[in-house]
């Protein structure tokens, strides 16, 4: 077990009426959203990785961690960062972090983060909306339209376990936690993706973006092998093939690998899948048994 090195977690959400992710407007009044066009020439929506890691960053504050706040930038004109205490703040040792200053502090994210992508494509559906606001000060009502999305979206994640807690030679900070403290860290990281809540655009368009099937696994190399092998059909079925094709591919380099789904969310009976409870639970026990054998 030790010789484990990182999980990754593909999953899968749907979002039945959102705008997950701003982009820059193509007109004044309308709100658009992130697309990619693919190479079928449609337009996917997606919710950046940014955004992504600031939601499960989110998270981890309402799980009660004291999170790293933002500091000005020492230089004129200099971006802003965290306080960059990894050793005490968990956001800044899962997320790592690059202060230039006189003397340039940077560490890698442990935690490496894809966009949330759509499966299908955007439609071209808008959500009306008029601010009556300016009526109170004698203006006209502000009519405006947000470009709005419905389907399923797929992401990863991977989770480099060997350094969570541990820096890299070189890096000038302090940062050398115990396993227990390793342990917890990954624990709570794994609770704040099953609870995935993005806070951008909620007000209007309320969105559960937490995972609604997973295929995870513990891997003895860095490798996201799950990232093009989780698929859902226009019949809402996923693609087990693939799903079996990916673990026999890999598995020289898969330890433990766990597939799990919200029971009765997706339109087919199976038991090849276990329930999305039980899946982190499990995926939980590999970091355990990671950090308590290394």
């Amino acid at each position: 077990m030790n010789k484990a090195k990182a999980i990754t977690i593909t999953y899968l959400t749907k979002a039945t009426y959102a705008s997950l992710n701003g982009s820059d407007k193509e007109v004044d009044n309308i709100s658009s959203i992130k697309k990619i066009r693919k190479n079928d020439g449609k337009d996917y929506p997606y919710c950046s990785s940014q955004a992504v890691r600031r939601a499960i960053r989110e998270q981890l504050g309402v799980l009660g961690f004291e999170l790293s706040e933002g500091v000005v930038g020492e230089k004129e004109k200099g971006a802003a960062t965290t306080k960059c205490q990894p050793q005490q703040y968990i956001d800044d040792d899962l997320f790592g972090f690059m202060n230039a200053s006189a003397t340039t502090i940077k560490r890698t994210s442990p935690v490496r983060v894809s966009p949330l992508v759509a499966t299908t494509p955007y439609l071209g559906e808008l959500d009306f909306g008029t601010n009556y606001m300016s009526l109170s000060s004698g203006g006209n009502p502000n009519i405006f339209e947000t470009e709005i999305h419905s389907g399923y979206y797929v992401g990863t994640i991977l989770i480099e376990l060997d350094r969570i807690g541990e820096k890299s030679p070189g890096d000038n900070y302090e940062l050398k936690l115990s396993n227990e403290e390793k342990e917890k860290r990954a624990v709570a990281l794994i609770d704040a993706i099953q609870n995935l809540w993005t806070v951008g655009r909620q007000s209007r368009f309320l969105t559960d973006i937490s995972p609604k099937f997973i295929a995870a696994s513990l891997m003895k190399v860095k490798n996201p092998v799950f990232m093009e092998a989780v698929r859902v059909d226009e019949d809402n079925q996923i693609n087990e093939v693939l799903i079996n094709n990916t673990i026999k591919d890999f598995g020289n380099q898969i330890i433990h690998y766990v597939v799990g789904e919200r029971k009765g969310f997706f339109s087919y009976n199976t038991d090849s899948f276990k329930s999305l409870g039980e899946s982190f639970n499990t995926i939980k026990q590999w970091i355990k048994d990671t950090y308590k054998e290394s």
